[in-house]
């Protein structure tokens, strides 16, 4: 931001988001389901809905046709407003690639406070718009409230053949893990906010989370993907755990797992996250590790935000995906394979 030609009150709105923003707890993702939620009656047409804890509903509309529905929102976690426009568009965007389907409508959540400078609501806004447009869809409206604390994010609205949708949960044995972005952003947004991160450091992880999974999704869609998820709030092994279903486990190859710079040292230096923590608490049980360092373990545990896809690919052809995803730009690599259950469901090697 250029703050040194801005009026008086406009720098002071600026400061105002960011204090709020440092206020504001990052949560990290939804926390697991301690109760039991109300539920309409029975649909054949919804394919993916209460009883999946998967990234989003899908309703079918005829047998070639379904609609994908999301929705997220959050508080920011970088200093810039347009920037964190773009990063909690892509976020929300993100559900309906992990579904294999295809963006079209989108409404923006806006909670605001009445005293803070509309400009800066119209960056969050401006960098929203702009991700959905580059995702190919329409924004079609929204709705806003008064709050003490500024939020952001979209409800979208995508389409999806119900022969090509990728649940989360139909892996099979021998399939090949294969992630398409670096881990990391939640330990290097944490050193940012006390000042242990470099600026080459937060801009790579800027550029991570501002980066659509549109292209990993549609390259993809070219080969024989059994299962999809991106991952989020729960971490790289919390969204392991909902892809096993109870029925799979896996091997991950804890040294494959593509990082992003100065994650490691923030990890190493005890910089990460709350949410982090209860990730490590709800998926720690199924988690064995072996020989894995202490920081690489809070790297596979730290909340992402605007993460990658983590897709189970057909053994055959995986290696020939993950080449065609790097060729693309991204640093996708094979971390793991699933195997048929064992005693423990996800087994960490380094």
């Amino acid at each position: 931001m250029q703050e040194e030609n801005e009026p008086n009150e406009r720098r002071k709105d600026r400061v105002l988001y960011r204090r709020r923003l440092h206020r504001q707890t990052r949560r990290g993702g939804a926390e697991p389901h301690s109760g039991k939620l109300p539920r309409g009656e029975q649909d054949p047409n919804l394919l993916v809905g209460y009883d999946s804890k998967d990234d989003a509903a899908v309703y079918r509309i005829t047998d070639d046709l379904a609609l994908v529905q999301t929705v997220d929102f959050f508080p920011p976690m970088v200093d810039d407003p347009y920037t964190f426009g773009q990063i909690a568009a892509a976020n929300a965007l993100s559900d309906v690639y992990a579904m294999g389907g295809e963006v079209k409508t989108a409404l923006n959540l806006v909670c605001f406070p009445e005293s803070m400078d509309l400009n800066v609501l119209g960056e969050i806004l401006r960098g929203g718009a702009e991700k959905v447009a580059e995702a190919g869809g329409i924004l079609a409206g929204g709705h806003s409230i008064a709050d003490t604390g500024v939020k952001y994010g979209l409800s979208v609205t995508g389409l999806v053949d119900p022969h090509c949708l990728t649940a989360n949960d139909t892996g099979r044995p021998g399939d090949q893990l294969i992630l398409t972005k670096a881990l990391g952003v939640g330990l290097i947004c944490t050193a940012n906010r006390v000042g242990e991160a470099a600026p080459e450091q937060m801009e790579a992880a800027i550029r991570s989370m501002t980066t659509l999974n549109k292209t990993a999704a549609e390259i993809a869609q070219r080969y024989e993907v059994h299962a999809a998820t991106d991952v989020t709030g729960f971490s790289f092994l919390g969204h392991l755990h909902e892809m096993m279903g109870g029925r799979l486990s896996c091997v991950v190859n804890a040294r494959a797992v593509p990082v992003l710079p100065g994650a490691w040292e923030a990890a190493d230096a005890c910089l990460y996250t709350a949410a982090g923590q209860r990730n490590r608490n709800h998926t720690g049980p199924f988690v064995r590790f072996e020989n894995v360092p202490f920081p690489m373990e809070e790297i596979l545990f730290d909340p992402q935000t605007s993460g990658g896809l983590l897709l189970a690919a057909a053994p055959q052809k995986a290696e020939a995906l993950a080449q065609e995803l790097r060729a693309a730009g991204l640093p996708a690599a094979i971390v793991g394979e699933i195997r048929d259950a064992q005693p423990t469901e996800i087994t960490v090697k380094y």
